[in-house]
């Protein structure tokens, strides 16, 4: 079944979708089958949008969706590397989802314009550097979601230009997700577990110093664990 036959978004998706503000023009990179935008543009929530995405198959695909719903001339598809063929003046919000954290950061980096929009990035993966490197850009987490896909706890973050406080250790590895949701406390507990398997390898390899270090920051999600609502 073609994505424009059954617009139905993952539980990701339908995340990002849902801090999309209305009227904002949006660029989906790594748009895939353009799925995001043709949602959006079908709820009325959106005027237009720009798909990106590093291969053409795909995009082709995105393509016969937007005819067969009837919004070719309000999606713009576009071959290129992240927002390399897209300009500031055209959107109000980037969307960046499914790939890892330092990915999604090496598109910020080179595109400094971006940092002026609304930001709705979903990391697979390494968010632990994304935030940071968030925190020290000129942007600032306004909001962080996790979401259930698949089995998986991911996180959505809404960012916007701006500052914010130094990220402690619980903040980089766990975001800024509320304490009270049903899943920070599986988020949490996946990070310490991970934590716990990656310092036991620096210490059978003899990388006691790092070791030391990553425990310390341990310490502080354990204490964090202990301070979760039952």
């Amino acid at each position: 079944m073609s994505p424009a036959s059954r617009l139905e978004l993952s539980p990701r998706l339908r995340m990002i979708a849902d801090q999309v503000p209305p009227g904002f023009r949006l660029a989906d990179v790594g748009s895939d089958h353009g799925l995001l935008p043709l949602y959006l543009l079908s709820q009325g929530r959106i005027p237009s949008a720009i798909a990106t995405d590093l291969h053409a198959a795909p995009l082709e695909r995105g393509r016969q969706a937007a005819r067969e719903q009837g919004r070719e001339a309000q999606i713009s598809f576009r071959l290129c590397d992240g927002l390399a063929a897209v300009s500031p003046e055209e959107v109000d919000a980037v969307a960046i989802a499914g790939m890892g954290g330092e990915t999604i950061a090496g598109i910020l980096e080179a595109a400094p314009w971006s940092r002026g929009k609304l930001l709705l990035l979903q990391p697979m993966s390494r968010a632990e550097v994304l935030r940071p490197w968030l925190s020290v850009h000129g942007c600032a987490i306004r909001r962080e979601e996790l979401v259930l896909d698949r089995g998986h706890v991911y996180p959505v973050l809404t960012v916007e230009g701006g500052t914010m406080p130094p990220l402690t250790a619980v903040q980089r590895y766990c975001g800024l997700s509320p304490r009270d949701g049903p899943l920070f406390p599986v988020y949490l507990r996946r990070w310490i577990e991970r934590l716990e398997r990656t310092c036991a390898g620096l210490e059978q390899g003899g990388r006691s110093a790092e070791a030391v270090a990553l425990r310390q920051e341990l310490m502080e999600l354990r204490e964090e664990e202990r301070a979760c609502p039952p």
